[in-house]
This record gives structure tokens, C-alpha cells and sequence, in this order.
């Protein structure tokens, strides 16, 4: 899709990124820079210095109200009691038969407050789902403009934010509330790449001068920007999931191995039956890791054969910068038996490449 798409929608540093050097293409229904300098060098340089992500297209919806916490705790999948204000947690929102809507960031603010970052195509789904049941005195905001969202990440992320007076010393998911140049800047110490750092969310008007400074930071650092395309092949690396490849409606947490972030014991949570079901009983399928062992690039929707059988199909794939080869997530039916190390071979545009299956994560990287 091209960049002057009447139907996309823009981020709030769109004509930066054009003096940058950004190219664009659509994700999610925003018009989003993909690569500056390429994105083999973004990814390279976020893994082993820093780079610097605008992810504004992200959504951004708050859950207030008396009981607020007590409320989301009841329909979203991770135990909010784990957690308390100044942390955040990864979590899902399901449907009653175990597909998921989508996976989000829960910030607990304080027991009537939680804010949500959902993926930014699924948004106004989760706002309604909420909002549909969301008792009296509880209000479900959709502010998906309300804030801009920047990415910090790599071993050299912390100096960035120090360079600009921010706070860095929060435990992983844990945020605080800062202030840069008398702008305010809500700061978290997660992300999408499997490196230490740092999610950035200051208001959507005043989100320019903090991405400025971030601009000038990196650079001093050696860092470099990066777009969506060394976001791809960062969580990819990492064996995170995507909504819409390795989760979906039809793909549930338990196949795509992401039970941690279900409170199983909890009492109430939107598609509890279905998915303690399915965990007792054993998924017919669970996301597996590819590896290429001869060359070829992997892509989602490849056959997935062994012996000749159709066993799976691959969900996401790309070249792995790091490994300097073709890597894959895909969905592989349990009833195969498949080991770790088992080869398999995947069907490349008619011609069969030969992978070997493997747990995620594909990198190793530094323990957090």
C-alpha cells in the first residue's frame, strides 16, 4: 500500500520521520516508517548498541472507576493481584471459547485505574468488549490518541535515558512517572526485542521535543532509528508472538505457549473454561521454532512437512541479521511428535527447505 493512502492513519511524528530519511508503509491502518538506514543496520545496532522506535500507532485506552483493577482482573487473562501500582504486565483478552481478541500491556495505576496498550488494530475491539460489560462507575476510554509511544531499546538504552534526566533504575515492567523539559513522560522498562529497555509515553502534542532529544541521545551513543521492519525481526528473534500470526481468534494462548501469562488460578477471566480445557486435555497444536539449515528466507503461510506430511504451517518468518540465516515461527500439530532437533522441511515456492525444529528464543541475549 503506498504512503499517500487516504485511508491511513498518522502518527504524531509523521514529518520527522520524513526528514529523517524514513520509508513507510501501512501496519495495523497506520501509515508507519519501516527503515532509515536499512533494516539489517537497525537491527544490528538495537542488539548491540541502542535504537531508538516510534510506536505510536499503538492503542491506548484506560479502564477508571471504583473497583476498576478488581474489574479488568476479571476479564483479562494475567493475575493483576501479581502486580500493584508502578508496574505493568503483559496479558490477553480472550474470547469465552479461548480465541484471543488481543495482547495487551496492563499499567496498574492504582486500584480504581488501569491503562491499556492494545495492539493498534485491535483496540476499539477490547474498548468494546470492556465496555460491554463494564459495571456502573466504570468508564472505558478509548485514547488512542492520547499518547505517543517511543522505544528505547539495546544494552546502551539506560545511558540514553540518563542523558535526558530520566528514570532508568525500575525493575523489568516496572514504570514511573517523569517529566522531561516540563513535558510528562510516563516511562517503562519493557519492550518488543528481547533487549533491556525502555517504552516512552509522553502526550501525543508534546511528543515531538522528547523524540527530538531521543534523536540526539541515540546518535551521541552510536545508536541509530529503526522502523517496524527491525521490530519484525527483533521479536522474531525472540520467538515473541504477533497477534495476527501467533495469536488470533483461532490461535489460543495454550498453542501459542503462553500459559505464563494466564493466572490459572484465578476464578473469573474471560475464556477460563475453555482454555483450562484445552491445557488438561493438551493442545492438537503449539507454536514451534524453524531454523533454516540450508539457505532460504522463511515467510508466514509455508507448508510445513515431515516425511512428506503436511504437519503445520508457518506463522512468521524472516532472515535473522544476528544468525545470518532463515528462521520461522509456525503451528505445529502435536500429534506429530516432533522433538527439538528434528528436521522438517518447509514448502518455499515449490521447493522444499530444510529446517530443524528448535524452542525459542533463536538468539541468546543478556539476562535482564
Amino acid at each position: 500500500m503506498t504512503d499517500n493512502s487516504a485511508d491511513l492513519l498518522h502518527g504524531p511524528l509523521e514529518d520527522r520521520h520524513r526528514e529523517l530519511g524514513a520509508s513507510f508503509a501501512e501496519f495495523g491502518g497506520w501509515l508507519m516508517p519501516v527503515s532509515y538506514a536499512g533494516t539489517v543496520s537497525e537491527h544490528t545496532a538495537t542488539r548491540t548498541n541502542v535504537g531508538l522506535f516510534d510506536v505510536s500507532h499503538l492503542g491506548k485506552a484506560s479502564v477508571k472507576g471504583p473497583g476498576a483493577a478488581a474489574f479488568v482482573n476479571s476479564t483479562l487473562t494475567n493475575d493483576l493481584n501479581r502486580i500493584g501500582p508502578g508496574k505493568a504486565q503483559y496479558t490477553m483478552c480472550c474470547t469465552e471459547s479461548g480465541g484471543v481478541i488481543d495482547d495487551l500491556i496492563a499499567y496498574y495505576v492504582a486500584d480504581d485505574e488501569i491503562f491499556l496498550v492494545p495492539n493498534a488494530a485491535n483496540t476499539a475491539a477490547v474498548v468494546a468488549a470492556l465496555s460491554e460489560v463494564a459495571p456502573q462507575g466504570i468508564t472505558v476510554t478509548d485514547e488512542h490518541r492520547s499518547l505517543a509511544v517511543l522505544a528505547v531499546q539495546g544494552p546502551r538504552s539506560a545511558e540514553v535515558l540518563t542523558a535526558l534526566g530520566l528514570p532508568t533504575d525500575m525493575d523489568y515492567m516496572g514504570y514511573a512517572d517523569a517529566e522531561y523539559a516540563g513535558v510528562p513522560v510516563r516511562v517503562c522498562r519493557t519492550g518488543y526485542t528481547g533487549e533491556q529497555g525502555y517504552e516512552l509515553l509522553p502526550p501525543w502534542e508534546q511528543a515531538a521535543p522528547v523524540f527530538d532529544a531521543l534523536v540526539a541521545a541515540v546518535g551521541e551513543a552510536g545508536g541509530e532509528l529503526a522502523g517496524l521492519g527491525a521490530r519484525d525481526t527483533l521479536r522474531t528473534e525472540m520467538g515473541y508472538p504477533l497477534h495476527g500470526h501467533e495469536l488470533s481468534l483461532d490461535i489460543t494462548p495454550v498453542q501459542a505457549r503462553c500459559g505464563w501469562a494466564i493466572g490459572w488460578k484465578k476464578e473469573q477471566f474471560w475464556g477460563r473454561a475453555a482454555l483450562l480445557a484445552e491445557k488438561e486435555a493438551g493442545p492438537r497444536r503449539l507454536v514451534r521454532g524453524l531454523r533454516a539449515v540450508g539457505r532460504g528466507v522463511l515467510r508466514p503461510e509455508l507448508t510445513v512437512l515431515a516425511d512428506g506430511t503436511q504437519v503445520g504451517v508457518t506463522t512468521s518468518g524472516t532472515f535473522s541479521p544476528t544468525l545470518k540465516t532463515g528462521i520461522a515461527l509456525a503451528l505445529i500439530d502435536t500429534a506429530a511428535g516432533l522433538e527439538d532437533g528434528a528436521r522438517v522441511t518447509v514448502d518455499v515456492r515449490g521447493r522444499a527447505l530444510e529446517c530443524e525444529v528448535v524452542r525459542p528464543p533463536f538468539v541468546d541475549v543478556r539476562p535482564r
